[in-house]
């Protein structure tokens, strides 16, 4: 989904100050301050195990809010999917088409896009914590419209809103791991919170049908408005401020009326306007998109892997029932498939943190440097995964027959979200490193085309199905994996020469 997962390193507090500090890592200000003035002796920064720092929180303090976020996340994406199991119903009620009842679940998703490049710079001048309070409270109050709707406009606008304020999470909570872990300790955190966004829309249709096979299907939302208004109690009580420019800001604000001494924070002097940080955040994730081709490239494969999971919320459908005779809570649990090839994928860490290591400690012994590194050390699990996506669509689709055991189609599934989740999280991990200075802006790039080829793809996915057939609808999909396979083998032989010509990239 829309993740802008490193915002905090979006770039400097001012684009074009050369004295503004870098939003990225204030506990190494130092190493990238200008030399020291009489000028700046009342500028504030962290001092030794400095105990408002985040960095220096307990490890069960950083995990706790790191799993509320997880949470949220999840509960954010699931609501996209679960929509899909009150179809029946509310089409049967609201006698609307199920074209439009998929426009629901497209709408939502297309709110997820637009969000961050909003919510996100917002962060960056008001701190992590107000973003997630105001957007989740905006989140948890728009479910109730859609749980009393009497017209499918009501719900499919709402929908789009809620869509949009549930962004938020996607948008800062990458930063907020940031805040509170340093770079030697991000892997775990961040591989944790990268797999809770594809996790949820698997878990979606599961909850779904167990309520709508049971009870009406506005328990959907009766069920939603529970679940997020006791997250929104976590947040409030377990979710504290952690950006390190705001901290310092309040530090020095408590030292000036301790003291009466100007004591200042970086981002006090920083001259950036909300307005320009917005359009930097509008304008800078198409610049990539344009100007860089990795960027480019590998955007476009994981949209293609996001679109094809949101197709599968028609997909499935079709094959489970038809095929099966699946009832509605049956054809939620086909989708658990997905949802443990992610899971399985990401105890797969270890295997990749050890390979790029490897070629880690290759480069240093060649360059004698320690510590040397390139982005695309981060792409061997891109390049696994590129040639086991396509295996599992292919065995999906030639295992959608009636006589073939469900298990085998779920199997394929499996393979598939195992494979995608090598994917999302190699290449995001690639731009993050290979775009330094705009991670954040690379990252919204890769989450604004992920989501509208989310918000798509549903849109013709019944129709493409039935009209080619199961087996050479998948085998389409099946196909167009195949034409990216080269790209993380061709980025990661000539991603140095690439970047030397980028005006982006890291040299």
């Amino acid at each position: 989904m829309v993740e802008q997962s490193k915002d905090s390193e979006m770039q400097s507090l001012d684009d074009n100050s050369k004295t503004a500090t870098p939003v990225l890592a204030p506990a190494d200000r130092k190493a990238q301050s200008p030399p020291s003035t009489e000028k700046d002796s009342y500028e504030v920064d962290w001092e030794d195990a400095d105990p408002l720092c985040p960095r220096n929180y307990s490890t069960l303090k950083k995990w706790r809010i790191v799993l509320v976020i997880c949470f949220v996340s999840l509960c954010m994406t699931c609501a996209s999917s679960i929509y899909t199991a009150t179809y029946q119903q509310m089409e049967a009620e609201l006698g609307n088409s199920r074209i439009v009842s998929i426009l629901g679940l497209s709408l939502f998703v297309l709110g997820i896009s637009f969000g961050p490049m909003v919510l996100g710079p917002l962060s960056e001048f008001y701190g992590r914590r107000p973003i997630y309070v105001i957007s989740w409270t905006i989140y948890v109050i728009f479910i109730a419209p859609q749980a009393v709707a009497k017209k499918i406009g009501v719900i499919l606008v709402f929908r789009f809103l809620d869509g949009f304020a549930g962004s938020a999470f996607l948008a800062v909570a990458g930063g907020t791991i940031h805040d509170l872990f340093d770079r030697a300790q991000l892997q775990h955190p961040i591989s944790v919170f990268s797999v809770s966004p594809f996790i949820g829309p698997s878990l979606g249709p599961l909850i779904g049908g167990l309520i709508c096979s049971y009870l009406d299907w506005r328990w959907t939302y009766y069920v939603l408005i529970i679940w997020s208004f006791v997250l929104w109690l976590a947040i409030i009580f377990l979710v504290p401020e952690t950006f390190h420019p705001v901290l310092l800001r309040n530090k020095a604000r408590k030292l000036r009326k301790e003291s009466n001494n100007e004591w200042f924070a970086p981002i006090e002097r920083a001259h950036r306007s909300v307005a320009h940080a917005m359009w930097q955040s509008l304008l800078r994730p198409f610049q990539l998109l344009i100007l860089e081709p990795m960027c480019f490239c590998l955007c476009i494969f994981a949209a293609l892997l996001h679109g094809i999971l949101y197709l599968f919320f028609d997909a499935f459908p079709l094959v489970f029932v038809n095929n099966h005779g699946f009832n509605l809570w049956q054809v939620g649990l086909s989708f658990l498939g997905i949802g443990l090839g992610m899971i399985l994928a990401v105890f797969m860490n270890p295997v990749w943190n050890n390979a790029r290591n490897r070629l880690v400690h290759k480069k240093e012994r060649e360059m004698g440097i320690q510590g040397a590194s390139e982005p695309e050390f981060r792409l061997p699990a891109a390049m696994v995964g590129s040639l086991i996506v396509p295996v599992g669509m292919f065995m999906f689709g030639w295992t959608t027959f009636p006589w073939v055991h469900w298990i085998a189609p779920i199997i394929g599934s499996t393979i598939f979200g195992f494979g995608a989740l090598l994917l999302f999280t190699s290449i995001f991990g690639f731009l993050v490193d290979a775009y330094p200075t705009y991670a954040a802006s690379a990252m919204a790039a890769n989450g604004f085309i992920r989501c509208i080829f989310a918000a798509v793809f549903p849109l013709f996915g019944e129709h493409m199905f039935e009209g080619l057939g199961y087996q050479w609808a998948s085998s389409l999909l099946a196909f167009l994996t195949v034409a990216m396979i080269p790209f993380p083998f061709l980025f990661f032989r000539y991603g140095k020469l690439i970047r030397g010509k980028s005006r982006f990239a890291k040299q």
